[in-house]
């Protein structure tokens, strides 16, 4: 054996150290579950039928078998084991999906999270609330919502709001009227894409007539 062979095992504090390979920390149906099952069981429900019951009305579609398992070790320990915490990257994800549209167990997830953070709760109704005059042509509501948004301690949504008050005219019109650019930026798109395709081997005079005969 090499001597890298024979470091890791001598290493090793626990034998969960020596745990490697493609089924460690994999994703089970379980996991977004896990933050209502530790609630549930700090509000003293213990009994592991009965949480199974409750989280496949939320959407679980795992067998019984796994939630005895994860709540097995609740019962030998003082504290429940923490659950991994989503990474920013998904919270940021949650955030600004419709809530119609966000499965229930990441619904669940999304609540745990904003119910430690009351900053992060209140940057979500933020966000919500810009989310809804943008989709629904709600420019008149802008005022409204940028006092709301100076009320809170949010020093980047604030930077966001001193951006917009810059051109406050063009955002209310953007926020209130049914047109918008989208139709112009998808054909400096298609002749972006076309100019990559010729690898600056040919001029403008190619270009033009490639959009053109196009």
């Amino acid at each position: 054996m090499t001597y890298r062979t024979v470091q890791r095992p001598a290493d090793a504090a626990k034998p969960e150290d020596l745990f490697q390979g493609q089924w460690q920390n994999r994703k089970t149906k379980l996991d977004g579950f896990k933050p209502y099952l530790h609630e549930r069981w700090a509000e003293g429900c213990t009994n592991a039928w009965t949480l199974w019951e409750e989280i496949k009305t939320h959407g679980y579609t795992g067998g019984y078998g796994a939630v005895r398992a994860h709540i097995q070790p609740f019962r030998t320990s003082p504290t429940a084991p923490a659950a991994r915490p989503p990474s920013p990257r998904t919270v940021t994800g949650w955030i600004l999906t419709h809530p119609d549209t966000l499965p229930k167990s990441e619904r669940l997830r999304l609540k745990s999270v904003l119910a430690g953070c009351p900053d992060l709760d209140a940057l979500t109704g933020h966000i919500r609330a810009f989310g809804k005059m943008l989709t629904q042509l709600q420019g008149d509501q802008l005022p409204q919502w940028t006092k709301t948004v100076r009320a809170d301690d949010l020093p980047s949504l604030h930077t966001f709001v001193n951006g917009l008050e810059r051109d406050l005219a063009a955002v209310t019109a953007g926020l209130t009227l049914p047109w918008s650019s989208g139709v112009v930026e998808g054909h400096v798109n298609r002749i972006k894409m076309i100019k990559r395709q010729m690898y600056g081997r040919a001029g403008f005079g190619l270009l033009r007539k490639r959009v053109l005969l196009a």
